[in-house]
């Protein structure tokens, strides 16, 4: 079981991170684009950076996997998942809708979960066994008795590819005309988490986008699952492809499993 100490040490990497990013926000930083095709900043390269440092001190047993620096002691059954700008596109654009994923995985299973949003000073914290936390308070997702009137968010629809779209789309159909937001990366789990989204889904995510997310929302009465209905492990980015849907309510997920086979 993730301790007490664990979760400060998560607080603490997202406090670290966050004074990587905020001077560069909206500021002068430098970016590129990866094999993958997608941007990273100066501020991604410097928030991933501060976290290892520390992790390299305090956790030097544990194993860390980092989107901007690989991987390393990958036999460690404890592993620190750190993604420190998910949403690079809203950071880059000067929105404040992207945030810094903490994650601890023990054996394989997200155990510990931070997201953060260091522009905005909000933070969702969750550990496996306790309430999800928004700066400190405890928080809940709310009910959702009809699927009709959920709102649904997703990051981009360029993110589905074609048989992925029409499973989207089929969830889209089933929800209420006018609430599908897009955009927000993790910030739309966080929303989930605090009651405000009822629904999200989204394809190709890797376990450093999806691990801290967890925690997070499951600790706050919600379920996370690939969209077989299936729990997200470690392994799931591989599997699944990366697919992932976030319910607020658990009672809307056959419902919702349903509308996406069509």
């Amino acid at each position: 079981m993730p301790s007490a100490s664990d979760l400060a040490l998560a607080n603490r990497l997202a406090d670290a991170a966050g004074a990587a990013i905020r001077p560069l926000f909206r500021g002068q930083w430098t970016e590129e684009r990866k094999s993958d095709r997608s941007f990273v900043t100066e501020a991604d390269r410097a928030a991933e950076a501060a976290m290892r440092t520390i992790l390299e001190i305090e956790r030097p047993a544990d194993g860390i996997i980092g989107e901007e620096y690989g991987a390393a002691r990958e036999d460690a059954a404890r592993q620190w998942v750190l993604d420190p700008i998910d949403g690079t596109t809203s950071f880059i654009a000067g929105r404040p809708i992207f945030g810094t994923l903490i994650a601890l995985i023990q054996d394989g299973w997200p155990v510990i979960g931070v997201i953060d949003q260091p522009v905005l000073k909000e933070r969702w914290a969750g550990r496996l066994g306790e309430a999800t936390t928004f700066n400190g308070r405890a928080i809940r997702t709310r009910p959702c008795p009809d699927l009709a009137e959920a709102v649904l968010a997703s990051t981009s629809p360029n993110l589905f590819g074609e048989s992925d779209a029409d499973a989207f789309m089929g969830l889209a159909k089933g929800v209420a005309e006018r609430k599908i937001v897009w955009g927000g990366d993790c910030y739309s789990y966080g929303l989930l988490a605090s009651g405000h989204v009822d629904v999200v889904c989204e394809a190709g995510l890797k376990l450093y986008d999806y691990a801290a997310l967890v925690p997070v929302v499951e600790g706050a009465g919600g379920t996370m699952s690939d969209w077989q209905g299936h729990p997200l492990d470690a392994g799931s980015a591989d599997a699944q492809g990366g697919r992932v849907l976030a319910l607020g309510d658990p009672a809307r997920l056959e419902d919702v499993l349903e509308a996406m086979r069509g």
